[in-house]
């Protein structure tokens, strides 16, 4: 391997480790990752114990004295299936399960004669409210949100039919989403939102639903909107079920499957997913690309079922309790039914932590509407956790430097192609002078490229590898060059490179903004259309991706030209992996956002022609080789005011260097 190729993986190595070092999780994250490790095997083996508990309860919990047993403890809940019959047979028992512990057994109790029944279906009327931005479909049966649309929005098929009608964004409708209170009542698990409400009473903006639960007792739905706003009230009231229902009991359902509304499914699925805000712990949120779920540990501040560009967020007045509560997302398998249409189901369990039930109000405030920064920013609940702008220096640079000149730019009325481009350059010419100092050390090492390749053919045995280093420390020192030089403004710069990479996928700004021949900047664009679905790539050829690419190989042989060919054999080639990872973008970029192939294809543009211009007009290699010169003679003199005296790392190369010495004389003793 000749010293330019190990310069290079020695520069990579430490341009890792800084990031690795400076970007590091904190304590508190590491912990929550453990955490997260430990309590997924603590869970599966869990549900290994809880089967086997189950198995022993079955056979010990049978009892042969149907009068002996009183399942109305509020405690105990009968497992009903899908159509409501509760499992299990007269025989070996019917199935209950224990709603504090969760563990499921079998019990022989004295049924009345049509007990369990098949529950008929309850089919309830639809019943529609709307302001200026939001559509809710509400269903009496469960007195529930059947279905919400965003008047201001519409999905990608709509948007490209530009047929100037209004066609409201489906973000879930009639058969998508469950909500509504779960509790144990008597011998029954009482689930409302299978439950037929009346209409109380109802306004232009505001619906009452009532369920009469027994003599005296009732649940009351109520929903108030506003117009201007993306969000509603939400109250629930409980009257009458004093001694009858356990407060700590009755939790709250929420299921939902979105609708598919951007251009690519695959794309759409990969950012969705259930997030929470913990009362104490912060922010947090289930895997998104795989099914997963996770028990609350700690208070719950709020809920977001959160996809691409919108979300739903359901939030308390008073934290929901963790004890009960848990979160769950999955995915679809192959084929099924909801596989070409919705993105995941999203589902959660929440304890109310009522105190009673005899006279119990809990209030809530659901959210609706666009993953906007400023939307989400403007109700103070830290709803903009959900954005990805990535974490740490990341996240901050996102917020506090792109996110704030993008916004200006947009300001101005400019088409959001063009405030791209005029960020992009904006970007570029604040990190300049880092490219000009890059440049710099560049031409230095490319004027000692010849020094240094006698210097490795002057010693070509590894027994004198320490004296080749000393001899090219020591040429760096008296030239004033170093290969370090150009690593620490490249260490500027990817922080912003990296930053821009979650910023333009996860802008609303983006959203169905078209430039060029771009039809929406927040998805692919393509100029055409394959017959067939390549793995990896995609159906489609996307041109900013082949236009991001050619700048970035044009742009990799420019910076390559100091490097030289590899030449021991067995070992990568820096050339190669260099010139590798632009074809390889081609495969990664083309299902991204196309606004982000054309930021990177702009600033890699940009890129290179700051570099021509600096090599033109800022950069005078001969005058740097004459300086360079004058450093070196000066050195070797002793004069011109720098020391000529070895430096300490010298130094200690030289001890390194004898002792390597009289190992190898010792050897040959």
């Amino acid at each position: 391997m000749d010293r330019n190729t190990i310069v290079g993986l020695v520069l990579i190595g430490a341009i890792l480790t800084a990031f690795a070092i400076f970007n590091k999780p904190s304590e508190e994250e590491i912990e929550r990752e453990r955490a997260k490790i430990e309590k997924a095997e603590a869970k599966a083996q869990a549900e290994k114990d809880k089967k086997a508990k189950a198995a022993k309860e079955k056979k010990d919990n049978v009892s042969t004295d149907k009068d002996t047993l009183n399942v109305a403890v509020v405690n105990w809940a009968p497992v009903l299936d899908e159509n409501g019959v509760q499992l299990g047979d007269s025989t070996e028992g019917f199935q209950y399960t224990d709603s504090i512990s969760g563990v499921d057994t079998l019990m022989s109790v004295a049924f009345k004669e049509d007990n369990p029944v098949k529950k008929k279906e309850v089919v309830g009327e639809i019943i529609q409210l709307q302001t200026n931005r939001l559509i809710i479909d509400f269903d009496t049966k469960g007195g529930q949100i059947a279905g919400v649309r965003l008047k201001e929005f519409e999905s990608f098929d709509e948007f490209v039919k530009n047929d100037k009608k209004d066609n409201p964004l489906v973000l879930f409708e009639r058969g998508d989403a469950s909500q509504g209170l779960s509790f144990p009542m008597g011998e029954n698990l009482v689930k409302t939102s299978k439950e037929l409400f009346t209409v109380k009473s109802q306004t232009q903006n505001k619906i009452v639903f009532e369920l009469q639960q027994g003599d005296k007792g009732s649940i009351e739905f109520i929903y108030t909107m506003r117009d201007n706003a993306y969000d509603i009230d939400f109250d629930i009231n409980v009257r009458g079920l004093q001694g009858k229902v356990a407060p700590k009991n009755v939790v709250f359902n929420w299921d939902v499957a979105y609708r598919l509304t951007e251009r690519l499914l695959s794309e759409q699925r990969r950012v969705s997913t259930v997030c929470y805000n913990y009362d104490e712990e912060g922010f947090s949120y289930l895997s998104e690309m795989a099914s997963d779920d996770e028990k609350a540990e700690d208070d719950v501040e709020w809920v977001c079922f959160k996809q691409s560009y919108f979300s739903s967020f359901l939030r308390p007045e008073k934290p929901f309790a963790k004890s009960g509560s848990s979160f769950k997302v999955r995915t679809y398998d192959e084929g099924t039914e909801k596989d070409s249409t919705h993105l995941k189901d999203f589902s959660t369990v929440l304890n109310l932590d009522l105190n009673n039930v005899e006279n119990a109000t809990v209030s809530m405030n659901w959210f609706f509407g666009p993953n906007d920064y400023d939307v989400l920013t403007s109700y103070d609940q830290d709803y903009d956790q959900v954005l990805n702008y990535g974490w740490g220096i990341f996240r901050w640079i996102n917020l506090y430097a792109v996110q704030p000149m993008f916004k200006l730019l947009g300001s101005t009325g400019m088409s959001i192609g063009i405030c791209i481009l005029i960020l992009t350059i904006l970007i570029k010419g604040m990190l300049m002078p880092i490219q000009w100092k890059m440049y710099t050390s560049s031409a230095k090492m490319r004027i000692l490229k010849p020094e240094i390749e006698e210097i490795t053919a002057k010693y070509p045995d590894k027994a004198d590898a320490m004296k080749k280093q000393m001899e090219t420390m020591a040429l760096y020192r008296e030239s004033g060059a170093s290969p370090m030089a150009g690593c620490v403004p490249m260490l500027i710069q990817m922080p912003i490179l990296l930053a821009v990479f979650r910023f333009f996928p996860s802008t609303f700004d983006l959203r169905q903004q078209s430039f060029l021949w771009a039809e929406d900047l927040s998805s692919y664009d393509s100029i055409a259309t394959l017959p067939v679905n390549i793995p990896v790539y995609g159906d489609h050829i996307s041109l900013f991706t082949l236009l991001m690419a050619v700048t970035t190989l044009v742009y990799t042989h420019i910076n390559s030209s100091n490097m030289q060919s590899q030449q021991t054999p067995g070992m990568p080639n820096m050339k190669i992996i260099m010139y590798f990872f632009p074809i390889m973008m081609i495969f990664f970029f083309n299902n991204y956002s196309s606004g982000l192939s054309y930021y990177y294809f702009i600033s890699t543009l940009t890129s290179i022609a700051i570099m021509l211009m600096i090599k033109k007009f800022f950069v005078d290699e001969d005058k740097i080789k004459a300086k360079m010169a004058e450093r070196k003679a000066a050195a070797a003199s002793g004069g011109g005011g720098k020391k000529s005296g070895k430096s300490k790392f010298q130094q200690r190369l030289e001890k390194m260097q004898q002792a390597q010495q009289e190992q190898i004389k010792n050897r040959k003793k």
